[in-house]
């Protein structure tokens, strides 16, 4: 486990290091140059995860499965929200579904903590999670992340998953997404893209969000403006901050 930063969670755990630019959301992730810098500290795990292209780490594409720490989780007593995978995506294609299903059996052994998992595969996440072999987990929420309206389909693939809680993460949010609806979906994480290469977020498409949340009562969680300095630009929206979480419905 490492604590976090992170506004929205309590800790990260990573049984899986390693990714695949998929989408333009993955631009600038900031997964990448952390790969890359635990690399360099000499951290094996990370090792050969990343590439420099352009003066800046990239993924290669190599996907590294950590089965020992799949007993951490166990030896963690008090409760928190755990982000799974936040250096990779559990439901990446070479990801097996034996192992996912080890990591499921790690979340139901473990029911104290709740456990946020976002993907950029959510038609996959559907079709694994569908098999009989997986519970609906009430500690587990599932996610996906949407950048723009080019990536909208994620919603639609997202409401097919069995979940007890469905999220959506809009960060890096690079573009409108008012095509988009919440409908199904309980809880929405909104942020600009932040770091030395950041890409401007529109006060406009928050507010598309924003309503959209409030149209299907789901859950609106504004992370942060974002930006070349991110402490700079704050986490104020509408004049407040916006730390909702969304509530369990089953």
């Amino acid at each position: 486990m490492a604590e976090t930063s992170i506004e929205w969670t309590d800790a990260t755990w990573n049984p899986v290091a390693g990714c695949t630019i998929l989408t333009a959301g993955c631009t600038n992730c900031y997964a990448m140059r952390m790969a890359a810098r635990l690399e360099a500290m000499g951290v094996e795990k990370y090792a050969g995860l990343t590439r420099k292209s352009g003066g800046r780490a990239k993924w290669t594409g190599k996907i590294r499965l950590d089965h020992a720490s799949l007993q951490m989780p166990a030896s963690w007593k008090k409760p928190r929200r755990v982000f799974v995978n936040s250096m990779s995506d559990l439901f990446h294609t070479d990801v097996p579904s034996d192992f996912i299903h080890e990591v499921w059996q790690v979340m139901e052994a473990t029911p104290r903590h709740t456990y946020q998992i976002l993907t950029k595969r959510p038609d996959r996440m559907a079709d694994i999670l569908s098999e009989d072999s997986f519970k609906v987990l009430p500690n587990v929420w599932l996610g996906t992340s949407v950048e723009d309206s080019r990536v909208l389909h994620r919603l639609d693939e997202l409401r097919a998953v069995p979940a007890a809680i469905r999220f959506v993460s809009y960060e890096p949010l690079i573009g409108s997404v008012a095509g988009g609806n919440l409908h199904g979906i309980h809880w929405a994480i909104v942020g600009g893209e932040s770091g030395p290469n950041a890409r401007p977020m529109d006060p406009k498409w928050i507010d598309e969000i924003f309503d959209q949340c409030t149209d299907a009562d789901a859950a609106f969680f504004f992370k942060q403006w974002g930006g070349k300095n991110k402490k700079a630009t704050g986490r104020t929206y509408r004049d407040r901050l916006w730390d909702n979480l969304p509530e369990l419905r089953i």
